[in-house]
């Protein structure tokens, strides 16, 4: 459907409506400002206006030559007939913008995979590595709150016990993560941790009392069977890495059960990016002197030295350092942006879809070598973590009373 409008307009560039309409604020009793609105509607037929319609209107309007409307003529424009184009653009545009910040997830998560790796093979100390990425995003959230770019929160007591158990889970299920990327590939790292659903499940039951449905539990069948049939053939296989990489598995989940145990308030409850800020704070005050305690000091000229005799100088050491930690703490932040954008089981998709491309991006860049059965058994498990997604958004049937 087509709508036309006439609008009155003045010729001349230099002529504002404003003024003019205001020439005479009082006018001479009488006188009575009229506006007119010819709207014409095609209702999806055909319709066509001659100049001769605008010519005519124009004698009916001033019949006699005045000079103050000479410069005055018709014109027609579009308006939109109602809301319907701009809801679409604006859909749109929330497409791009969503569809950009899962771009930007994965490809912050691949880079830090790379960049971390490369680290960990030279500079073995997974600790301090941990402990520097949270002084990292420790800096970005004092920068944060410091420039405005985001409000600072307010946490009372009550908040920060809750805070600080999710501040330990956390802590831990990193640092576990980085030993096992120091033992093992990072493929292999990602596909044990697919087995993430499988700890949901068990934790929620134990602790919330949430009883799992039956295509639950059936999707757990897939991810468990290819995570063990991937463990068996990985080239790379060590035992320090896989229960490093399965604790990293049991303490991230611990900490989704505590945020639901714990944060069940939602009075004055923090939001998920200052909830993320406030734990990657503690994080790092509380990884800092435990890395210190079981590694020492590292950051010293020797070490660094050491770091540059297996393959990369100090220099690179210390901007891939700097870049991990970077994309450590941005790739968090923008999961948890994305995670305000859509439902969790949306997110738990992409979470699926982006341990693929970690898998993918790493074995192409390390060359990692993969038998066909290997990477059936990270395929297998991979599908049973999306069939998991799918399984947490069906609705159980209300029991018949």
């Amino acid at each position: 459907m087509h709508i036309t409008a006439l609008a009155l307009s003045p010729s001349a560039p230099f002529l504002k409506p404003k003024n003019l309409l205001n020439r005479n604020p009082n006018p001479s009793p009488g006188v009575v400002p009229v506006q007119l609105h010819l709207l014409t509607s095609t209702n999806g037929l055909s319709c066509h206006r001659s100049s001769s319609l605008f010519s005519s209107l124009s004698s009916v309007l001033f019949p006699y030559p005045n000079p103050r409307f000479s410069g005055f003529k018709f014109r027609a424009s579009s308006v939109p007939e109602n809301a319907e184009e701009t809801e679409k653009s604006s859909n749109l545009g929330g497409i791009l913008q969503l569809g950009s910040m899962f771009a930007i997830w994965y490809l912050l998560n691949i880079y830090f995979n790379i960049f971390n790796k490369q680290i960990l093979k030279v500079y073995p100390f997974p600790a301090t590595v941990t402990a520097f990425q949270f002084g990292c995003g420790t800096v970005l959230v004092i920068l944060m709150w410091a420039f405005n770019l985001y409000k600072r929160p307010k946490i009372s007591k009550s908040q920060f016990s809750g805070i600080l158990i999710l501040a330990v889970t956390h802590t831990m299920g990193n640092l576990l993560t980085n030993l096992s990327l120091r033992k093992v590939a990072v493929s292999f790292t990602h596909t044990i941790k697919a087995m993430e659903p499988f700890f949901t499940v068990v934790l929620a039951t134990l602790f919330l009392g949430e009883k799992p449905t039956l295509p639950i539990v059936s999707s757990l069948v897939p991810i468990v069977g290819g995570v063990a049939l991937a463990s068996f053939t990985e080239s790379s296989f060590n035992w320090t890495g896989f229960w490093s990489a399965m604790a990293s598995n049991l303490t991230n989940q611990s900490r989704n059960v505590f945020s639901k145990k714990f944060m069940v308030n939602k009075e004055g409850a923090l939001d998920t990016i200052n909830l993320f800020s406030v734990i990657t704070i503690i994080s790092f005050l509380l990884c800092t002197p435990v890395a210190i305690f079981i590694e020492g000091i590292k950051f010293t000229p020797s070490y660094l030295q050491f770091a540059a005799s297996q393959g990369l100088n100090v220099r690179e050491l210390c901007v891939r350092s700097l870049l991990a930690g970077i994309c450590f703490h941005s790739y968090q932040q923008v999961s948890y942006t994305i995670l305000q954008m859509v439902s969790p089981v949306t997110h738990a998709v992409g979470n699926c879809v982006k341990r693929v491309v970690v898998i993918i991006s790493s074995v192409i860049f390390f060359q990692t070598p993969a038998s066909p059965i290997n990477s059936l058994g990270t395929g297998v498990a991979l599908v049973g973590v999306f069939l998991y997604s799918r399984a947490k958004r069906m609705k159980p049937k209300p029991k018949a009373a």
